[in-house]
């Protein structure tokens, strides 16, 4: 049995719409403009926000960010936790569970900020971590403009890894 065969009496019965490619982000937007509508929920402004993502995730410190941006320190890092940035609490997961107990009341504030070991700053910022959590629609837009920010392809060569993926298809033979 042939092909020919098999697709006899075939027939197309309905028409196929071509729609093009699918988008699936707008990661040309800029991430100041995705950022507007939930400028009530973040620690400073969408600009802020945007220059302190930015910097951070370009290997900038966490102070470096907020002075790019114009913000203290301790805003940036409570920005950079509600974009759902990890690894801004100063204090290990053990010490945050004292932050945790002295806002459940168990122990007094004291005695709090001693068994934690940090400063009052590195407390106020654990508690602030521990009392708001990050923002799932601002985490999606943020990791989106990260996902965006490299496109694949860029910068690989011949001494990438990667580099060569990038072969002509005639090399398939």
């Amino acid at each position: 049995m042939t092909l020919s065969d098999i697709a006899a009496g075939l027939e197309v019965t309905a028409n196929q719409r071509d729609r093009g490619v699918a988008v699936a982000d707008d990661t040309e937007t800029p991430l100041t403009e995705r950022l507007r509508e939930y400028a009530e929920n973040l620690p400073c402004t969408p600009e802020a926000t945007a220059t302190v993502v930015d910097a951070y995730t370009a290997g900038r410190s966490v102070g470096d960010a907020a002075a790019d941006a114009g913000v203290a320190p301790v805003t940036a890092a409570k920005t950079l936790h509600r974009c759902g940035v990890s690894g801004v609490c100063p204090l290990a997961p053990t010490r945050r569970g004292v932050v945790r107990d002295w806002l459940d009341g168990r122990i007094g504030r004291s005695e709090a900020v001693t068994l934690a070991g940090g400063d009052d700053a590195d407390f106020a910022l654990a508690t602030y971590v521990e009392t708001h959590d990050p923002l799932p629609a601002v985490a999606d837009v943020v990791d989106a403009k990260l996902a965006g920010s490299s496109p694949l392809g860029t910068g690989l060569g011949a001494d990438d890894p990667l580099g060569d993926a990038l072969d002509s298809p005639d090399d398939l033979r």
